[in-house]
């Protein structure tokens, strides 16, 4: 007769001095670390909501950095299938917030006060993301200047080029006509439009065939900026309607502050080049 801890077709039962499920996925750091500071009951639904947001961002993150690599290396196949990975996770974010949604003004006020001056405006993470997109501004470090930890490594995407800046920089090398300082400048300053590069986009997507991996690498970073324009349109919708026009909790205007967010284009070149086409 099988033992008793293998009748569960097969399946191993005891863990005794063994790696279990829980040990590798590390989950009781992970599911202990929702610790509601009001006691009210959907304060849990903000944290985990946030949370979990910040897990999908470090998988962004993890994908958006090798991506800007194998940019850089001309090797755009794998670059693809990346980027294609991260439109996905911010399809996943964009889901998050019909969750979040469910929470009505008069909820969210019971536990808004246990929140103090935090916000996430203050997500590192997020200001990464935008760091490697191209949309830098040094003053949103400063929230961690008292974090080292957190300071340098900002610090050193924001001196670095861009995911989008290594397509610039790869269309140069690809024999493209691009204008002094396109390919070389000071990275910490955000990218702003140019005809070169528009032209040289406009020349890809006419002839597709002779350019498709650089085709393919437009289009994943089209896709990529399409869902990043609609997560940051569902925060600033879902704010609204859960806060209106209250300022945020980090000092921010809030809904204000969010919707001029919504005007920044991360890659011009590649949105301008639809009209010449």
């Amino acid at each position: 007769m099988p033992s008793d801890t293998t009748r569960a077709d097969g399946a191993r039962l005891d863990f005794a001095g063994e790696m279990s499920y829980g040990d590798y996925l590390r989950l009781d750091a992970i599911l202990g670390a929702q610790r509601p500071r009001s006691g009210d009951h959907n304060e849990m639904l903000f944290i985990v909501q946030h949370q979990a947001s910040e897990l999908w961002m470090k998988l962004a993150l993890h994908e958006l950095l090798a991506a800007r690599e194998r940019v850089r290396e001309g090797d755009l196949s794998p670059a693809a299938k990346m980027l294609s990975r991260v439109a996905r996770i911010m399809a996943q974010l964009n889901q998050s917030w019909d969750v979040l949604s469910t929470l009505t003004p008069a909820e969210y006020s019971a536990f808004r006060g246990a929140l103090g001056s935090s916000s996430g405006f203050q997500s590192w993470q997020y200001r990464m993301l935008e760091f490697v997109l191209g949309n830098k501004n040094a003053v949103m470090m400063e929230p961690h200047r008292h974090r080292p930890d957190l300071l340098a490594p900002l610090e050193r995407l924001h001196g670095e080029p861009s995911l989008y800046d290594e397509a610039v920089r790869l269309l140069a090398r690809r024999g493209f006509a691009l204008a002094p300082g396109c390919g070389e400048r000071d990275w910490t300053q955000p990218r702003v439009f140019d005809d070169s590069v528009c032209e040289a986009w406009v020349s890809v997507y006419r002839d597709t065939a002779a350019h498709w991996d650089l085709y393919e690498l437009a289009e994943k970073l089209v896709d990529l900026e399409d869902a990043f324009r609609q997560w940051r349109f569902r925060h600033a919708t879902t704010v609204e309607r859960i806060i209106g026009f209250k300022r945020g909790t980090g000092g921010t205007s809030g809904v204000g502050y969010l919707k001029r967010v919504l005007d920044a284009v991360l890659f011009p070149e590649l949105w301008r080049a639809r009209t010449f086409l």
